[in-house]
């Protein structure tokens, strides 16, 4: 061990009459205190943009493949014939991972009292009904392997409190087609809830085959195709090789693109992470290097000794930057701790509960990624490091003779 590790081990240890042993204490845990916040809010802020996007996503797909026409309209669409070699071409795309038909309908939900304007998801047999199931809190997903259309809906917990609907419920719902309305009973055998208000209080979920026959299409008719995707971040490049495998007949959508005002709204929230980010690295940097100007002030004579002794101020600068990293780490390390201890304790438990009307979600989302703790981490401690410096700098002013006499 290098002489200046062992000062810097032992030179404050002994002495508990010290004025900076407090302020070391404080420096350690306002570092600790603004990892923990700063870990907090990234994964709290993180889990909200995933749930969100998980949601819409749940509801549609990544990326939407529909004839130019018919793009946003729930009236009057204009078909694509389901091409299964389209499919398994698409299926093939690298970046795609699951690929679906589907047609929606707007329409008009009427019971004894209560109006309510919907729009109809048509789902077909290839319908990936991960979302719809994890979010299922009452009956079942309606059954369409049979030959004929089957009268089963599924409906949100929001729009069957509104209409009043229970399990087993008729569900008249109209449909305006050719300048009439065309009118079925559906069965509600299901009901979700996914928090999120815009969407739980229009879609009805049911089977696209009654799409097919209001708007007189035959069975290889459809709005068009549902892509997802393996990798969020890599949406718009996988978008492009969808758009090039399609051709020019057909337009391509991402999620965002349909959704432009959710996705600039949780775009915004990544300012919110760099600001708190920005905030509680400077409370580390003043932290520490208060500390460490305290350490110096406070050990002038010590210094003073070692210069005489013939320490250079490179080695007393060692002796003090080695103080602070044992500061630093301690607080870095004690704050990660708590830090998922508490992510990991609120996505197994859910402790913290929200208003979903207000956030569209019961509680509070976590995020929890292992590579961002340890960027933050480095990150943070990286900049309290350089920002020590500038303090460490002082050490070569102090005039070896004058502080011993001092002293």
């Amino acid at each position: 061990m290098s002489f200046e590790r062992l000062i810097a081990e032992r030179f404050l240890r002994k002495d508990k009459s010290s004025f900076s042993r407090p302020l070391i204490r404080i420096a350690t845990c306002s570092i600790a205190l603004s990892v923990v916040v700063v870990m907090m809010a990234v994964s709290i802020l993180r889990g909200f943009q995933r749930s969100i996007t998980e949601k819409i996503v749940g509801f549609g797909s990544h990326i939407v493949v529909t004839p130019f026409e018919s793009r946003n309209n729930y009236y009057e669409q204009m078909p694509v014939v389901a091409d299964s070699a389209m499919v398994a071409t698409l299926a093939e795309t690298p970046g795609v991972k699951h690929v679906q038909f589907f047609a929606n309908k707007g329409g008009m939900v009427k019971t004894a009292d209560k109006i309510h304007g919907i729009i109809f998801k048509g789902i077909g047999q290839n319908f990936d009904s991960t979302f719809f199931k994890a979010n299922m809190r009452k009956g079942r997903l309606f059954d369409i392997s049979g030959d004929k259309p089957s009268n089963e809906v599924v409906v949100s917990q929001r729009f069957a409190d509104k209409m009043e609907l229970s399990i087993g419920d008729k569900l008249p719902t109209y449909f305006w087609q050719d300048n009439n309305y065309r009118a079925r009973a559906f069965t509600v055998v299901g009901i979700y809830s996914t928090d999120l208000t815009e969407f739980d209080e229009r879609f009805v979920i049911g089977d696209m085959r009654h799409i097919q026959r209001i708007n007189g299409w035959d069975s290889a008719q459809v709005q068009g195709y549902e892509v997802f995707v393996n990798d969020f971040d890599k949406l718009d490049q996988t978008a492009e090789l969808v758009n090039n495998t399609v051709g020019s007949f057909l337009t391509v959508r991402t999620v965002k693109q349909e959704n432009p005002d959710t996705f600039s709204w949780l775009d915004l929230l990544n300012a919110n992470i760099v600001l708190i980010l920005s905030i509680m690295t400077l409370v580390c940097v003043v932290a520490v290097v208060s500390a460490l100007l305290i350490m110096i002030f406070e050990k002038t004579s010590m210094i003073g000794l070692l210069k005489t002794l013939g320490a250079t101020n490179g080695s007393v600068r060692k002796i003090f930057i080695y103080k602070s990293v044992g500061i630093i780490a301690k607080g870095v390390i004690a704050g990660d701790a708590i830090a998922l201890t508490l992510c990991l304790l609120q996505d197994k438990f859910n402790l913290v509960k929200l208003d979903s009307e207000s956030y569209n979600m019961s509680s509070v989302p976590i995020d929890i990624n292992p590579w961002i703790f340890i960027a933050f981490s480095v990150g943070m401690a990286a900049v309290c490091l350089l920002a020590l410096l500038v303090p460490a700098s002082y050490i070569a002013r102090i005039n070896p003779a004058k502080a011993v006499k001092t002293e």
